[in-house]
């Protein structure tokens, strides 16, 4: 299976132990997996995971089971199936810092947004409005600060569908390399909150399902932590590198997955929509 797998990802399907091109159905994606001539032949250290999020669409087409047979209607039937499989569509990932909250709090409903942060909230409702996108979703984390920051943002979305999960909440997602300091988790909660937070990021990074007929642009409303973790994972970075980033309060990074499987990121913590004396990040 595993043989099959590598040659279907380069636009075959295998009936009964024979090689059958589908390319005119696949020739998108094979043309997107081969290494351009511009590079010289250039052997990258790491390559491209194009199964990264296990929708790679000839991963999802089982062989046939006809064993001695390669006439037309297998041929035809293959191509169909990996048809069934192939997205269209892109997704966008808006991913939105919470406003700047009370860390003087101890609880989490003593961290709420301060002045400030609502007002940063407001820029980034305001920002997302003016992008002129058309979004299907406002998701957000289950924690005080990262509600609050939605709740302005969807006053500038009123119809989107509202959605909270708690699998986004703040954390400790990995151990960090190289490590802080000052900042040092317990192991158990790097246990606890990394299931939990790969779990989030499994739910929410994937390409479009091939049922999907339009781009989507989809808002998350979360913590630094979470994003820079995402971020790392989604770019196929080392993740345990996630602190290396800093990100703004109310910031956006949109993360774009195409239905090639290739992910790539357009903003990172773009916060220059707000007055420089608006800005802040602890």
């Amino acid at each position: 299976m595993a043989g099959w797998s590598r040659l279907a990802r380069r636009g075959v399907i295998i009936l009964g132990g024979v090689g059958v091109a589908v390319g005119v159905i696949y020739n998108e994606s094979q043309k997107n997996h081969t290494r351009a001539s511009w590079t010289s032949n250039f052997e990258p250290s790491v390559k491209w995971d194009y199964n990264w999020d296990k929708c790679e669409p000839a991963s999802l087409v089982k062989p046939s089971k006809n064993k001695n047979s390669l006439d037309e209607k297998d041929a035809k039937d293959a191509e169909n199936e990996l048809k069934k499989h192939t997205p269209t569509a892109t997704r966008h990932l808006l991913l939105i810092r919470h406003g700047q909250y009370n860390t003087d709090g101890k609880e989490d409903n003593q961290r709420y947004l301060t002045e400030l942060g609502r007002k940063q909230a407001e820029y980034t409702g305001q920002r997302l409005k003016d992008l002129g996108l058309s979004y299907t979703v406002l998701i957000s984390s289950t924690m005080t600060r990262a509600k609050e920051t939605a709740d302005i943002i969807q006053k500038f979305f009123p119809d989107v569908p509202r959605k909270e999960t708690d699998m986004l909440r703040e954390g400790a997602p990995i151990p960090p390399e190289p490590p802080i300091g000052h900042w040092r988790p317990e192991k158990e909660q790097f246990l606890q909150d990394g299931a939990r937070i790969e779990a989030a990021y499994k739910n929410l990074f994937h390409r479009a399902d091939a049922s999907q007929e339009i781009d989507s642009h989809e808002i998350v409303v979360c913590h630094a932590n979470v994003i820079r973790y995402f971020v790392c994972r989604a770019l196929q970075f080392p993740p345990e590198a996630w602190l290396r980033i800093s990100l703004n309060h109310a910031s956006i990074t949109w993360i774009t997955i195409r239905p090639s499987g290739r992910v790539s990121i357009r903003h990172l913590g773009e916060s220059g929509f707000m007055p420089a004396d608006k800005v802040s990040v602890v």
